[in-house]
């Protein structure tokens, strides 16, 4: 049966359009070769008098990071001009993350590089941006491991990669179309992530202040002055208080052997909230259950596991069932939500973290933990308020961004093969 699309046709690159061409890079091309292989550490330089040094680590998806970037002297550069950089070049790893690509942008011309395939295209003919985001699109990537060699590291021939097939479309001005479109798309996702960085730095800095009352929300002002307590210099009106004054513990109950897919509580593990299945219902004795606003906290962890004290706050009734591995924390009288952001990887806690062997926090451990209070519950209330709000502003843009990620993606699919022409 014949399921290629009318004005399609079937290739070795999948089905693309009747005018487009399967084609080797090597017909693309004017220069392909790969940068210098071997010792370098002898001729680097520093970065006033050295010339940049691009290895596999700083190649990202049509993207650098400079991480670590070296730097090499000009008697190395003039030896081996080879691997002198242009802009518009491609650049592909040969080793390691097989077959990620980038594009060498004008800033960047001049460079050296090291152990990487440059793919130095016909500019007359080929659009290097477009065979970058094939290169790096699943189909591109999928069919890059179909030539690579290499048993225990796998790499990739310059003269594989001659042969290699792309799918052309019959115009440069179409190759840059679709370039610029997934670039004009990069550019958001970039925007976004910068974005959310600098929200997650602003909370941080939030935090800091509001939760050690360095700052007073408008209306709950200091009325006095500081005072020098154990944690620190605090406002006189707020309390320094061991957590067993402020909470009551519950520690989890094992229940891997209640796992159903039928049941009707959610999991709480060290993995956080799980995706391993519900638990069926039984009676509260079979294991410890959450009440409406307990937070929940990471006990035991695996080795950089990131979860040790993370924190969770349930916003239901006998909904989560808490494993051995976390704790169930009921306030007395205080905010919950504000102890949730005074515990969750709080520093106290992942002191205990060796980072090598299973860290557990102990019931002694707990109650020697110290917190700094507000002296109302209206202004620990308020400072949860900021802060969630400033949450909620995050998980907004990142589930903005990954929306964007997805879009990306699908776009990819129908811009790299043809389904969507924008020409």
């Amino acid at each position: 049966m014949n399921n290629v699309p009318p004005g399609c046709k079937q290739t070795e690159v999948g089905v693309i359009p009747e005018d487009w061409d399967a084609v080797s890079l090597g017909s693309l091309t004017v220069l392909m070769t790969n940068g210098f292989v071997g010792t370098v550490t002898r001729h680097y330089a520093d970065n006033e008098n050295g010339v940049l040094y691009i290895q596999g680590y700083n190649v990202e998806e049509n993207s650098f990071n400079f991480h670590g970037i070296k730097y090499v002297n000009h008697d190395f550069h003039k030896a081996h001009a080879k691997s002198c950089l242009r802009g518009g070049d491609l650049l592909t790893v040969q080793a390691g993350d097989v077959g990620l690509t980038t594009m060498v942008p004008e800033s960047l011309a001049g460079s050296n590089y090291h152990a990487l395939i440059i793919s130095r295209f016909d500019k007359k003919a080929a659009s290097s941006g477009f065979f970058s985001y094939y290169l790096n699109s699943s189909p591109g990537r999928s069919r890059l491991r179909l030539i690579e060699t290499g048993t225990t590291m796998k790499h990739l021939n310059v003269g594989d990669m001659l042969e290699f097939l792309v799918p052309l479309p019959p115009t440069k001005a179409e190759q840059e179309a679709i370039a610029e479109a997934l670039s004009d798309t990069d550019a958001l996702i970039e925007s976004l992530e910068q974005l959310i960085t600098k929200k997650r730095h602003l909370k941080q800095g939030t935090m800091q202040e509001l939760l050690t009352g360095n700052k007073r929300l408008p209306g709950f002002q200091v009325k006095s002055g500081y005072k020098q307590t154990e944690v620190g210099v605090i406002p006189e009106d707020w309390n320094v208080k061991l957590l067993p004054e402020v909470c009551r513990f519950r520690g989890g109950k094992a229940h891997e052997q209640f796992i159903s897919e039928l049941g009707q509580y959610v999991c709480v593990n060290s993995k956080f909230v799980s995706t391993e299945g519900n638990v069926r219902k039984y009676s509260t004795a079979n294991f410890c259950c959450a009440n409406q606003d307990d937070v929940l906290m990471v006990m035991s962890d695996l080795p950089n596991g990131k979860a040790l004290a993370k924190a969770f706050i349930a916003d239901q009734d006998d909904l989560y069932a808490v494993n051995q591995r976390v704790c169930a924390l009921t306030a007395y009288t205080d905010s919950p939500k504000f102890l949730f952001y005074l515990l969750n990887r709080n520093p106290y806690f992942l002191k205990f973290d060796n980072g090598v062997s299973p860290t557990h926090l102990l019931n002694n451990v707990f109650a020697a933990c110290s917190v700094l209070l507000p002296p109302t519950k209206a202004e620990q209330t308020a400072i949860a308020t900021i802060l969630s709000d400033m949450d909620s502003e995050i998980t907004t843009l990142e589930t903005k961004l990954a929306k964007t990620r997805q879009l990306k993606q699908g776009m990819m699919h129908n811009l790299l093969t043809g389904r969507i022409r924008l020409v």
